[in-house]
């Protein structure tokens, strides 16, 4: 992992970072969220409070966070807390064996545990949606090897959550506009070999 990460949860300078709409806002704020749960042990209910009265669209210790889809943002955090037991096995079974998800930094967990359930549960989201928003959401916090990271993992995930044929077309379907046809029957991953 980089060292090039700032402390927290703390995003890299705004500047460099690429602007986001509501929902790439919500799962920023998610992941945010996410991360403070995981290691403040703060409960759903309280942090998404706080978040929603406190930080969504408001100006905090100088920085202004952006305005974010409020139920967008619920459906995230509370979709991974529910899901949580079942993600973090998927997940495991998606990262290389020398990194068990323990050892992941937690940002990095909160970014792969919420891309998972978007991927499990917003079927209508295009896969190539997902993934890049919640690469651009790790390029928030991180250089170079964790964005690389989530992006082969949601890919691994997407193959899991949805089935090998929708990967290709999805990633193929966002290059041209056009929306993916995607099976809901979740596939085996029988295939090894990296793309």
């Amino acid at each position: 992992m980089s060292d090039k990460k700032p402390a927290g949860n703390a995003p890299k300078d705004a500047s460099e970072v690429k602007p986001a709409n509501q929902r790439g806002a919500a799962r920023l704020a998610a992941v945010q969220a996410l991360y403070q749960m995981d290691i403040g042990g703060a409960g759903v209910l309280e942090v998404v409070a706080e978040y929603e009265a406190h930080r969504l669209g408001q100006e905090v210790d100088g920085e202004q966070y952006r305005q974010a889809d409020a139920a967008w943002f619920r459906a995230i955090v509370s979709g991974v807390v529910e899901g949580q037991r079942g993600f973090d096995p998927v997940i495991r079974g998606a990262l290389n064996e020398d990194w068990p998800l323990s050892r992941l930094d937690a940002t990095l967990r909160a970014i792969l545990r919420a891309g998972a359930w978007e991927l499990s549960a917003k079927r209508d989201v295009p896969i190539a949606v997902i993934v890049n928003e919640y690469v651009d959401v790790a390029r928030a916090f991180f250089d170079e090897e964790e964005p690389r990271i989530v992006n082969a993992v949601l890919d691994r995930l997407a193959r899991t959550y949805r089935g090998d044929s929708s990967v290709r077309p999805a990633h193929r379907a966002a290059a041209d506009g056009g929306q993916p046809q995607v099976d809901p029957t979740p596939v085996p991953d029988t295939d090894d070999t990296e793309d």
